[in-house]
């Protein structure tokens, strides 16, 4: 009799397990690609739609405004009409935007349609999380983490790299028609593959907490995306936006402690490792994606690398990755995930550290094993955290807990990015300031003339030369302290760590 049971059960769940496990990474590598991919493009969409760089940066800020208001609904939106109608629609969605981004001839249109993709998309992540979560038994869970993560970090590295050549040998729009065949690939896998889930036709939409929660998420990431461009707190705007978020969020934290239907279940915040996880996942964001910002722009403004080159030299980071992914799939189970989670961040430390200390003759190599280190620590930090922080949380809660695991790293990621700049730009100017009163014409080296004529302050090419250099040394000092400081946050991360439980007794 037991050997009549074990079969019964087998084929539900094995037979289909790799064409959903296909499927729904199909689904996380396209929205994964797309966070990152439009960025290279950007210049070209703004020749294209006759538009300022401040114009063309809402084709960013509207798919990462939409992303972050629709994520934390995805619980509760899978709970009434199903995951896998949910899950289908969000694909389909996506795609459809994708393909109309791709064939906008207007700005206000792509905008439109961008936000359209982020709404969409926003659920793929937190779904495709859940579901793996499902189909793998516990004792799996490590390796079907690993397999996620494989597209939830793969996906930002290569993304800059995949963009820069489709625009350079193609065009900007190849940057969405790319998500046709993964879209259609993605939907017939679903529709055959997935079963579908328990429809909880009584729970009720908290609107109120919905409405609160996305007004906050959208004035956040507005007042991230403008405030380096309006001087942050001297602009009325900024100001606005930074009360609208404050009070909506409070309003929205009272709301869910006292109504009988919250937006999100207050039960989730009791999980220790649940909240330590989203503490974590919010640092990795900040790191993962500041970091990948602030590199393409060093490489081709400051060391004169080309679009094409930059990716191919940013492209070994997302190798480290895989590499690591591949093994902590199998270290995962055998080993304390705390553990893993240490060696990881103290690998993206030693990279930044490295980084940190970059100059103007660094060589592309240094850069590419520099960015396989760092990419190899990122893979062993996400597989164990993605899988530690979901290990104690009720099965009920899953798809809820994705959903706010999936916003933490994406706002973890918005402010990370807002930062960095802020201070690349206030930094540089005030470097160039402090080199400019060191240059005077009554310095030794100019009054004994040993300076070259070329580098003379009595000509007017010497102040041409002099000020270049004294800019490029300058924004060059800003990007180091920029990495520095990410170099800074993982470190005081790590002391999170003593308060995850120890892996065993959290899978247990």
């Amino acid at each position: 009799m037991q050997a009549v049971s074990v079969k019964k059960k087998t084929p539900q769940h094995t037979l289909p397990r790799g064409l959903i496990t296909v499927s729904v990474m199909l689904a996380t590598i396209m929205q994964a690609l797309d966070m990152t991919i439009a960025n290279v493009a950007l210049p070209n969409m703004q020749g294209g739609m006759s538009s300022t760089q401040d114009q063309i940066s809402w084709v960013l800020t509207s798919y990462i405004v939409a992303s972050a208001i629709m994520t934390p609904p995805t619980g509760i939106l899978a709970a009434r009409y199903g995951r896998k109608r949910l899950f289908l629609a969000s694909v389909i969605g996506f795609t459809i935007s994708s393909i109309l981004c791709g064939a906008a001839n207007s700005l206000t249109e792509i905008v439109i349609f961008r936000f359209l993709q982020g709404a969409f998309g926003a659920a793929l992540v937190p779904l495709s999380q859940a579901t793996l979560l499902d189909i793998y038994p516990k004792e799996k869970h490590g390796s079907a983490m690993a397999i996620w993560g494989f597209g939830i970090m793969v996906g930002p590295i290569l993304g800059p790299s995949l963009g820069g050549y489709l625009t350079e040998y193609y065009s900007w729009r190849w940057v969405f028609y790319i998500n046709v065949p993964i879209g259609l690939v993605a939907a017939l896998g679903i529709w055959f593959s997935i079963p579908e889930t328990r429809r909880d036709h009584q729970r009720k939409f908290d609107l109120l907490g919905f409405l609160l929660l996305s007004v906050s998420l959208g004035a956040l990431q507005l007042m991230l995306d403008r405030g380096h461009s309006l001087d942050w707190f001297a602009s009325r705007e900024i100001i606005i936006e930074a009360l609208v978020t404050s009070l909506c969020l409070y309003m929205f934290i009272v709301h869910i402690l006292t109504t009988d239907t919250p937006f999100i279940s207050p039960q989730l915040f009791s999980d220790r490792n649940f909240v330590v996880g989203l503490v974590l996942i919010f640092t990795v964001g900040v790191t993962l994606l500041a970091t990948l910002a602030l590199l393409p722009p060093f490489l081709q403004n400051l060391l004169g690398f080309p679009v094409v080159t930059t990716g191919y030299v940013l492209a070994p980071r997302g190798m480290g990755t895989m590499v690591a992914l591949v093994l902590v799939g199998r270290l995962v189970n055998k080993v304390d995930t705390r553990l893993l989670i240490f060696s990881g961040l103290c690998l993206t430390a030693l990279a930044l550290r490295i980084m940190g200390g970059f100059n103007l003759d660094v060589s592309a190599f240094t850069i590419v094993w520099t960015g396989m280190i760092q990419g190899f620590g990122f893979g062993l930090v996400f597989v164990p955290l993605s899988t530690v922080t979901f290990a104690t949380l009720p099965q009920h809660f899953r798809t809820e807990g994705t959903a706010l695991y999936s916003l933490m790293r994406n706002v973890g990621s918005s402010i990370g990015i807002s930062v960095v700049v802020t201070l690349l730009m206030r930094n540089s100017q005030v470097n160039q300031t402090n080199f400019a009163a060191l240059l005077h014409p009554f310095r030794d080296v100019f009054i004994t003339g040993q300076a070259p004529l070329e580098q003379s302050l009595s000509s007017i090419e010497g102040v041409v030369t002099f000020y270049s250099q004294v800019i490029k040394q300058s924004v060059t000092i800003a990007y180091l302290n920029d990495f520095r400081l990410i170099m800074w946050m993982v470190i005081c991360s790590m002391l999170l760590l003593l308060l995850m439980k120890h892996s065993r007794q959290s899978v247990a």
